[in-house]
C-alpha cells in the first residue's frame, strides 16, 4: 500500500509540474489567472486520459516537484518517468478539482497557483479516494511562456474507501 502512495505521490506531484501558455506582456492579472487555470484544466485532462504527452508537454526544464515521504525530483524528465509509473501501476487514477486560486504577481511576470483535488484509484478493485492540495509557482519565461518551475502536493488526509 506504501509503494501505491509513493507512486501515485510522484505522478500527482510531478505531473502538476507542467504548465506553459503563451501570454501577452500586456495582459491583466486576471488573464493572466484565466491563462494558468486553462493550462492546468489541460494538464489535468491529460492526466485522467492518460496522455502522458498532453500532462507534461508545458514542464519547465528545471521543475522541482516536493511532497511528502519522498526526495524532490528534478526535470521534465523524472516528470515524464514519474508519471508513467504511476499510470501502469494505477491506471484507474483519477483527478477532480475541487477549487482553486492564481495569485499573480505586480510585474505579471510571476504566479502562484493554489488548488485542492480529489485524488480517486482502486487497490486490489476497491474504490479509495483522498483529497490532495497542490501549490505551484510560475514564471513568464524568456520565450513568453508560463511554465511551472516549482510544485509541492500535500494530502488532506490519508486515503481511504469511497
Amino acid at each position: 500500500m506504501k509503494k501505491f502512495r509513493i507512486l501515485l505521490a510522484m505522478g500527482l506531484g510531478l505531473t502538476f509540474g507542467s504548465v506553459a501558455h503563451a501570454s501577452s506582456a500586456t495582459g491583466s492579472k486576471a488573464d493572466v489567472a484565466s491563462v494558468i487555470k486553462a493550462d492546468v484544466a489541460e494538464m489535468i485532462a491529460g492526466i485522467n486520459a492518460k496522455d502522458i504527452g498532453k500532462a507534461t508537454s508545458f514542464d519547465a526544464p528545471d521543475l522541482v516537484s516536493m511532497e511528502s515521504m519522498r526526495e524532490p525530483s528534478v526535470g521534465a524528465k523524472s516528470d515524464r518517468e514519474g508519471l508513467a509509473m504511476a499510470f501502469k501501476y494505477a491506471p484507474e487514477w483519477h483527478l477532480k478539482m475541487i477549487d482553486e486560486t492564481v495569485d499573480v504577481a505586480k510585474g505579471r511576470d510571476l504566479a502562484v497557483y493554489r488548488s485542492t483535488y480529489d485524488e480517486d484509484s482502486s487497490r486490489d478493485g476497491v474504490p479509495f479516494t483522498h483529497r490532495v492540495n497542490y501549490l505551484a509557482g510560475f514564471q513568464r519565461d524568456g520565450d513568453g511562456m508560463w511554465r511551472i518551475h516549482w510544485s509541492v502536493v500535500c494530502a488532506q488526509s490519508p486515503s481511504h474507501r469511497k
